[in-house]
């Protein structure tokens, strides 16, 4: 079976992507949440990114033509930017912890 034909792995992909559009969205009123609001919401990412995390290592140790090569293409776009997908990681990481450490300073 291709990788891409895996049900476990669309249905993945599908509430990956559509949690994530969805944290996107709700991003854009971040200044205006409360404190447990942010709180939640920085959960909520760290969430997602752990998840994806997983879903990227899935493609990297696939077998799968299609696989290896959705990796290399996501290589390639964030090569563009001077990134890799472990860096692109790390940054998350990073705005993240800022994030909570600005929510700690809040009064």
């Amino acid at each position: 079976m291709a990788f891409f034909d895996s049900q476990i792995v669309q249905d993945e992909a599908k509430r990956l992507f559509g949690d994530y559009q969805q944290l996107m969205q709700l991003g854009s009123e971040y200044g205006k949440f409360d404190r447990e609001g942010k709180k939640l919401y920085i959960e909520r990412m760290e969430d997602v990114m752990d998840r994806y995390r997983v879903f990227m290592k899935r493609f990297e140790l696939s077998e799968d033509f299609q696989a290896k090569l959705t990796v290399e293409q996501l290589r390639t776009q964030l090569g563009q930017f001077g990134l890799t997908p472990e860096t692109m990681f790390h940054q998350m990481h990073q705005t993240l912890e800022r994030m909570k450490s600005q929510l700690e300073q809040e009064p």
